[in-house]
């Protein structure tokens, strides 16, 4: 079992960045593929980032965001981060942080535990 808990959303103008943060308890993090998926009002979830329990066997992001966003991990202090810079307004939507024990995956029905969400706007 794992709990998850995102922080770091907020208010912010076009072109600039948040870091988003996403705490787990739990055994085992260090397991776990780290997703972030978002969510915005009206539309479906969709897929942002993620990476692999083993940091430096790969990440994955959606095209939107590639080159702009970096997700990270650290299992010594079992969290993952996702750097968002040269926001744009269509990147608003609330976060979520996702873990999946079975596979590396772009896919939310792989993932087993989310987080609450942290909301992120970014205006023009």
């Amino acid at each position: 079992q794992v709990q998850l808990v995102e922080s770091g959303g907020g208010l912010v103008q076009a072109g600039g960045s948040l870091r988003l943060s996403c705490a787990a308890s739990g055994r085992s993090f260090s397991r776990y593929h780290m997703g972030w998926f978002r969510q915005a009002p009206g539309k479906e979830r969709e897929f942002v980032a993620a990476e692999t329990w083993w940091s430096a066997a790969g990440t994955a992001y959606a095209e939107s965001v590639k080159g702009r966003f970096t997700i990270s991990r650290d299992n010594a202090k079992s969290t993952v981060s996702l750097q968002m810079n040269t926001l744009k307004p269509e990147d608003s939507a609330v976060y979520y942080c996702a873990a999946s024990s079975r596979t590396f995956s772009r896919s939310q029905g792989e993932y087993d535990y989310w987080g609450q969400g942290t909301q992120v706007t970014v205006s023009s």
